[in-house]
């Protein structure tokens, strides 16, 4: 160690009380964290890239500082998709310390992990309060049946109004209109549920049909829409 002239002249003051970190929650323990692998939770984080024309949530599960899960979602960048294939492989078995110093090749996904290590280790996990915090696969679990990304899309104009395109439950195949043209429901087709349908076996006319739903007012429509057309 180095001291500076002013540092070797000074004289020694011992220092007072000090009680170490604060506690932060972890797994429903109180963890006074010290060194990376102290470090356990499962959370979500959000990032974006530079020009901010995309956006990543990453979900991690944390164990003992090392990542033993990782589930990488994107919307807005075609690019982005193949960084994420790429961030998926690299992060599995990284420490929580050199995931947030290894380019994840997207700055949306940096930036998410930066933003979810600054949550874990703060303390502000999902799992802080869980009794073994949660298990490995709960990103499964968030993306639910079907295992796709809960996605939401909209598109609107001053001139002609909303049109629906995409809903958690699916691809929106028609905007059901009162006589006012004011939106009542939507019909929909979920795409998950229709690939099942034909890896099962069935024809893709008759999986459409059996993966199709409505959502709102849709038997009172004074007319139907298709939004991507109309």
């Amino acid at each position: 160690m180095i001291y500076s002239t002013e540092v070797q002249n000074m004289c020694p003051v011992t220092q007072g009380v000090h009680h170490g970190a604060a506690p932060i929650p972890e797994e429903a323990k109180w963890v006074q964290a010290k060194k990376i692998e102290d470090i356990s939770g499962y959370t979500h984080g959000v990032g974006w890239c530079a020009p901010q024309q995309g956006t990543c949530k990453l979900s991690l599960n944390v164990k003992d500082g090392i990542i033993q899960e990782a589930l990488v979602e994107t919307i807005g960048c075609s690019g982005m998709t193949h960084s994420a294939a790429m961030a998926s492989e690299i992060l599995p078995g990284l420490t929580l310390l050199e995931a947030l110093n290894t380019d994840l090749v997207c700055d949306a996904i940096n930036t998410a992990m930066r933003e979810l290590f600054l949550q874990i280790v703060y303390g502000r996990t999902q799992s802080a309060f869980s009794d073994d915090g949660l298990a490995v696969g709960a990103g499964l679990e968030d993306l639910g049946k079907g295992l796709r990304s809960q996605v939401g899309t909209m598109y609107a104009t001053k001139e002609k109004g909303v049109r629906y395109l995409e809903m958690a439950e699916g691809y929106v195949t028609g905007i059901a209109l009162d006589e006012n043209d004011e939106v009542i429901g939507y019909k929909f087709v979920s795409l998950g549920k229709m690939t099942d349908f034909i890896k099962k076996g069935d024809d893709p006319n008759t999986a459409w049909e059996k993966a199709q739903g409505q959502y709102g007012r849709v038997d009172d429509a004074a007319k139907i829409i298709d939004p991507r057309v109309e």
